[in-house]
């Protein structure tokens, strides 16, 4: 069941915004933010900066992370797979 708040939101939707935030906050090339990218790697994360991407994600688009989630998140698709699924976006 979709969100109600998020009737308007499309996958490729979603996908923007996370990129956007990604680039923003931790100033990542957009060129570099691609669904087969490692995303540690891409965003130069240590064990602190996940809680920043926990942050980051719940600021930006209203939905609740579970920091023990980003375990299994490795790639950019793996997080764009998850954030979809958290705001009940159907394709």
């Amino acid at each position: 069941m979709q969100n109600e708040n998020n009737k308007m939101l499309t996958e490729e939707t979603i996908i923007g915004i996370i990129n956007n935030f990604l680039h923003e906050e931790f100033e990542v090339e957009l060129s570099k933010i691609i669904p087969s990218a490692d995303l540690k790697s891409t965003l130069e994360l240590d064990s602190l900066d996940y809680i920043d991407l926990v942050v980051v994600m719940e600021k930006n688009l209203h939905i609740k992370v579970d920091p023990a989630d980003l375990v299994d998140i490795i790639s950019m698709q793996d997080l764009y797979t998850y954030v979809i699924a958290k705001m009940g976006i159907v394709s």
